[in-house]
């Protein structure tokens, strides 16, 4: 290893950063990248108050062979504390996986409220079922199954626009900008787009030439620094939190 290089091991990937130590400001999820880092599992030992439910569904989900793919504990909580903050009541989940933060957003809006989520494997929609059922918040949860794109585009065409509270962007990452650009025509004034992924391990600081996934993610990061439409803020929770306010 040439000097000066260090390694940083974040969900899962090593990412080489010459020169830069970022592990305690990144150290990943917990379940994952993050799972021998003393200070984060602290966090969790003394912050996460998980449902039952949910504990459950996380671990089926880890005996998935793509569980890297679920969402962090810690940063599903923040985002439920989130939706009670905003008094948030309809909801969207664009990438569900196998139901976690379809479940977490369930349990953290009113009775009435609604959450739709997208997904596109029928084989985790069928995981999920039986654990929002056991929560009681089956109901609850509108799931669509066919791409995002497709769901988002007939939520504007049936005139939701302006009516979500909280949206949370979790699926394939080359088509985040077009579901960042829907989102911001379904989300109120005053209402949260969280974004995931927008660090993807390290690799969107000066993503390799071959890496469109990193560009990409590079790119909306910096559209998104730009965009007076919102107000931002981008967390090293997770495998990265961006969290746009609708203007």
């Amino acid at each position: 290893m040439a000097q000066g290089m260090k390694l940083l091991f974040c969900s899962g990937l090593a990412v080489a950063l010459i020169g830069v130590n970022v592990m305690s400001a990144f150290p990943g999820k917990s379940h994952s990248g993050g799972k021998d880092d003393p200070v984060l599992q602290y966090v969790v030992n003394n912050s996460l108050r998980e449902h039952p439910v949910l504990a459950k569904l996380k671990q089926r989900t880890l005996e998935d062979r793509w569980n890297i793919m679920l969402v962090a504990t810690e940063q599903a909580q923040f985002m439920g504390n989130l939706m009670k903050l905003i008094k948030a009541n309809k909801t969207l989940e664009v990438g569900m996986y196998t139901g976690y933060n379809a479940l977490n957003m369930a349990l953290s809006i009113p009775e009435n409220g609604r959450v739709v989520a997208c997904e596109i494997e029928n084989a985790y929609v069928d995981i999920a079922r039986p654990f929002f059922k056991e929560a009681g918040v089956e109901s609850k949860i509108d799931v669509r199954i066919q791409p995002a794109m497709q769901t988002l585009d007939e939520l504007i065409a049936a005139g939701e626009a302006g009516t979500y509270d909280f949206i949370f962007i979790d699926a394939d990452k080359n088509n985040y900008d077009g579901y960042y650009e829907r989102s911001l025509q379904l989300v109120r004034k005053g209402g949260i787009i969280a974004i995931d992924n927008v660090l993807w391990s390290g690799l969107v600081v000066n993503p390799a030439a071959d890496d469109l996934v990193s560009q990409n993610l590079d790119a909306l990061n910096k559209k998104l620094h730009k965009d007076e439409r919102i107000d931002l803020s981008m967390l090293t929770i997770g495998d990265g939190l961006t969290l746009a306010f609708k203007r």
